[in-house]
């Protein structure tokens, strides 16, 4: 089994560098409003969202 840390490494390496260019700035888009609020946002919760938006745009 691979460490937390090196699979981290390996999927910021692919999203960064196979997502669409217009996917990653609406993806930010999409998630910086969440980050300007006064409390900080769910991990989990902006994990599912930012899943969701990239499923439903490679489709």
């Amino acid at each position: 089994m691979i460490s937390e840390e090196v699979e981290n490494r390996i999927a910021r390496y692919y999203f960064h560098r196979y997502l669409p260019t217009s996917i990653m700035e609406e993806l930010e888009s999409l998630l910086l409003p969440y980050f300007l609020e006064k409390d900080e946002p769910s991990a989990d919760e902006m994990v599912r969202l930012a899943i969701s938006y990239i499923e439903k745009e490679l489709n």
